[in-house]
């Protein structure tokens, strides 16, 4: 069985005479290292039968003869464009129908295949594509863990050093400095650090012009990437003091995120899983603070199959990791947010984060 097995089968299974696959989650599954994307194209052409074929940036040569291609190398230079070498691959492999990543594929990129094969029909094959990263290996998960371990001791080593008075650009650089003095290779997505009421926005961006002030939540959601594996933890602290009220809120996610892992096992449905999630919340006092979904898939990309959501009856199974991060947001005060990673096992699931949930207190004197 070649390294293309599998996405020839699902090109067969959706009537495509090949998959596309640009710089990305898919492509590092496939050679284990990744390129930028940028104004350059690169593209592998993966036929349902017959060796693959590459539109490579003459620069980057060098650099995809390490992954060991089996196929055809059509090479262009920025001086010449890539129109050419588009139109020599569809001499070499004809093509009708072509599967791509819908949500990899740039626009440019598409116009130009449309181009060298005019007439043909383009899929979008996101979810049938991706779908195949959706079942771990045992490598994958242990790579996981490892990430997800770098990401914990970053964390506990910056929860020491929080103190009133410092900004969250400040508290940011620490724990930028943490993952990678702990082993990260990269973020697996730009770091929140989020104080005050700017925890109450989900996506916040760390201020440098905010000094955090005691009774603040104080909202870390990072990860460390290593492997090409991505881990995605959130943890809510308060600093030097929890203020009145804050625990009710707090208690109430961390039911929800505790729900969530009992109820986790194979055969249930996404929807199961953040349908009693969210019941813990609607049930308490602040379902007006609900927000989002309960979590998502994880992997070699931080949002991937299956969305842990209402509505999507996608079958859980051994083998799959995703995030349970319920969270209660209040504009204009504070959000808390707790989020796990967890594998999906045979009986159940095993939460691949540890670090501790109770409600914590940082910064005190």
């Amino acid at each position: 069985m070649d390294r293309y097995s599998d996405y020839r089968r699902t090109a067969r299974a959706i009537a495509a005479e090949a998959v596309a696959l640009v710089p990305g989650p898919n492509f590092e599954r496939v050679y284990g290292v990744s390129f930028h994307s940028n104004e350059r194209p690169l593209v592998i052409v993966i036929p349902i039968e017959g060796p693959p074929a590459a539109i490579v940036p003459n620069l980057e040569l060098k650099s995809f003869e390490a992954i060991g291609f089996e196929g055809t190398v059509f090479d262009w230079r920025d001086q010449d464009g890539y129109a050419d070498a588009f139109a020599a691959m569809a001499r070499e492999i004809p093509l009708r129908v072509l599967a791509v990543e819908g949500q990899e594929m740039r626009v440019f990129v598409h116009h130009a295949l449309q181009a060298a094969y005019p007439g043909m029909r383009i899929l979008d094959a996101e979810r049938d594509i991706s779908a195949l990263r959706r079942v771990k290996t045992e490598a994958e998960v242990a790579t996981l863990e490892h990430a997800i371990a770098v990401s914990e001791r970053a964390l506990a080593d910056v929860l020491d050093r929080v103190r009133v008075g410092q900004t969250e650009a400040e508290v940011e650089a620490m724990l930028t400095a943490a993952l990678f003095r702990h082993g990260a290779q990269g973020h697996s997505f730009d770091p929140i650090v989020a104080a005050g009421d700017n925890s109450a926005k989900p996506h916040a961006h760390a201020r440098s012009d905010y000094a955090i002030r005691a009774g603040d939540a104080l909202l870390f959601d990072f990860g460390a990437r290593v492997g090409g594996l991505n881990a995605d933890i959130t943890r809510t602290v308060f600093v030097d003091h929890a203020p009145e009220g804050a625990q009710a809120v707090y208690a109430a996610v961390l039911a929800a995120n505790m729900r969530g892992h009992e109820v986790t096992r194979p055969g249930l449905t996404a929807h199961d899983v953040d349908d009693a999630c969210s019941k813990v919340l609607e049930g308490s006092p602040f379902a007006d603070r609900i927000r989002h979904k309960t979590g998502h898939g994880l992997g070699r990309a931080v949002h991937e199959a299956p969305q842990i959501m209402r509505g999507n009856f996608e079958i859980l199974e051994p083998g799959m990791v995703f995030t349970i991060e319920p969270g209660l947001y209040a504009p204009g005060a504070f959000g808390i947010r707790i989020e796990d990673d967890v594998l999906v096992t045979q009986t159940g699931c095993r939460s691949l984060t540890t670090f501790p949930k109770d409600l914590t207190v940082v910064g005190q004197c």
